[in-house]
């Protein structure tokens, strides 16, 4: 386990669940977000992640999930993201640990080949919890997004008195889009399962402040850390490959080699690796 970075953004390269255990204190993190393998047998660095059975997986997730609860304070926040055939199973965990306040689906196009015989996944699961529900950190009026009624319509709503149009602004509902990272955008860097800085924007500016505490547990192109340290927060990011703490140490400035390489980006199509599925990563 290495612990880089600085004090106001830590990057462990390890295994979550001992970083968790070990190195980061309870009730001390504000904002906890989750982006697992999915046991869907993607390629991660030359391993894949399939476990032997689903069981497996699901105790798996279940030991980090309760250690990463154990890690927010009392007015903390989590976004946790799976699977659509094991996202029911989070949320029943879940839901007898924490308030789950809103079920999100992260919905994207797809130029790719599409299912055939069945219909294909267009969004990924995202569910939103805190510890207490009476007091936790929600800053609404940082991710305002277009009211399509009052914006477009200018629709009038007549049980005001006095009548008034409809607001131009909301509050976003629990269906996102945003595009997937695709190669040769800007934002691209070379992992299988990159998440778009447009999501993580709305979720840390929503739920923390300034000079908050931002925990990723698997952090792949450290996205999470980024968009944290943009905004004036500060993060804790754990990644078990050195291939994307590499990637972390360069997006966050925090240095300019690691081990005698030079990190720098390189603009290539992340290409799948013949190798044989491994039990977990993790």
């Amino acid at each position: 386990m290495e612990n880089l970075g600085n004090e106001d953004h830590r990057i462990y390269c390890g295994d979550a669940l001992e970083v968790l255990k070990h190195e980061i204190p309870d009730c001390s993190v504000d904002l906890l977000f989750a982006d697992p393998p999915y046991n869907i047998g993607k390629n991660f660095a030359g391993l894949k992640d399939r476990w032997q059975t689903d069981e497996d997986y699901l105790a798996w997730c279940y030991q980090w999930l309760a250690l990463g609860i154990q890690k927010l304070k009392p007015t903390g926040s989590l976004y946790v993201m799976t699977s659509t055939q094991f996202m029911p199973y989070f949320d029943l965990f879940l839901r007898d640990r924490i308030d789950i306040l809103s079920r999100i689906v992260w919905y994207y196009d797809s130029s790719g080949v599409q299912a055939k015989r069945y219909y294909g996944s267009l969004y990924e699961p995202i569910l939103f919890g805190v510890r207490d529900k009476s007091n936790y950190t929600f800053n609404a009026d940082a991710i305002m997004v277009e009211a399509k009624t009052g914006a477009k319509r200018k629709l009038v709503d007549y049980r005001k008195n006095p009548p008034q149009v409809y607001n131009t602004q909301k509050v976003p509902g629990n269906v996102w889009e945003f595009p997937r990272v695709r190669y040769r955008m800007e934002e691209y860097e070379n992992h299988p399962t990159q998440k778009p800085i447009a999501l993580l924007e709305r979720i840390i500016l929503a739920s923390t402040n300034e000079g908050d505490l931002v925990l990723d547990t698997f952090s792949g192109t450290f996205t999470t850390s980024f968009v944290a340290q943009k905004y004036g927060r500060r993060s804790i990011g754990i990644e078990i490959q050195e291939e994307f703490v590499k990637i972390g140490l360069r997006r966050l400035q925090l240095a300019t080699d690691y081990k005698g390489e030079a990190l720098v980006k390189e603009l290539k199509s992340y290409e799948k690796a013949s190798v044989e599925p491994q039990v977990q990563l993790f």
